[in-house]
């Protein structure tokens, strides 16, 4: 049997030390090429760079193992691989793993979740994993917990397949893996931003902003991705790129032009 191509990415930069933890799980599963940003590109969103050449160069992870670093956006990390950059049939994208959860509309803001949407887009299967870190944590996090769910995951992944143009958004509690409940699909929950217009003045006198405000919270509902979290359980959401409301059609095709 061939062995299986997993390519390691994120958003945090290619030496975040939650995609070290990642790659090193993912390599009990098989063959791992780990391609990833040069740079933190933390809520960019799926970007693609169309107007300017990218580069590629070659770095080593903490570990000493080799990994490819890129001065695109994530999902451009995810693009050039698979267009060809890399050597090989790539099957499994693994995004991750982010620092703090993406739950409810994250999702349309993190890189983490939109590398692995790049992914499916190309018809390769495709995970992000995030850690649901406390609030105002000091410190080194522990990432191991959320590694070891993520190669259960991809295992399973590997093993029963996932349904076409589905994505799989992987969040972990940060608890210690015997101190996990179980294991939850999930849908979206709904994500509560408290976001706040800084205005300051620069040394010229000219107005400049920051997005800044408390941390976001959610609505901790059974059954959603926020929910899971707080009971202590990983939450697995299947996402769709297929966004439109079909629901809505039927309402606007009743508009008159």
């Amino acid at each position: 049997m061939k062995p299986i191509h997993i390519l390691v990415t994120n958003d945090d930069g290619v030496q975040a030390p939650g995609l070290l933890a990642l790659a090193q799980e993912m390599r009990k599963l098989g063959k791992v090429t780990v391609f990833a940003p040069d740079k933190n590109w933390s809520a960019s969103g799926h970007v693609k760079t169309m107007d300017r050449p990218l580069r590629v160069r070659e770095t080593l992870l903490a570990d000493g193992t080799p990994a490819f670093m890129s001065d695109g956006a994530p999902s451009d990390c995810v693009a050039l691989p698979l267009l060809g950059l890399i050597e090989g049939k790539i099957d499994l994208v693994v995004s991750g793993i982010n620092p703090n959860a993406n739950v409810g509309h994250d999702v349309t803001y993190s890189g983490t979740v939109t590398a692995a949407m790049e992914a499916v887009i190309a018809g390769v299967k495709g995970i992000a994993v995030s850690l649901d870190s406390p609030e105002g944590h000091k410190g080194v996090l522990d990432y191991s917990t959320a590694a070891i769910v993520a190669r259960k995951v991809a295992k399973r992944i590997i093993k029963d397949g996932l349904p076409e143009g589905v994505v799989i958004n992987l969040n972990v509690p940060y608890l210690k893996e015997r101190q996990i409940k179980g294991y939850m699909i999930t849908r979206q929950g709904l994500r509560v931003y408290r976001d706040a217009l800084d205005e300051r003045v620069d040394p010229r006198g000219k107005p400049y902003y920051w997005i800044g405000g408390e941390a976001p919270t959610g609505v901790d509902e059974p059954g959603t991705d926020f929910g899971a979290l707080r009971a202590g359980y990983v939450s697995i959401t299947p996402l769709e790129l297929d966004l439109t409301h079909y629901k809505a059609m039927d309402v606007l095709k009743k508009w008159k032009f």
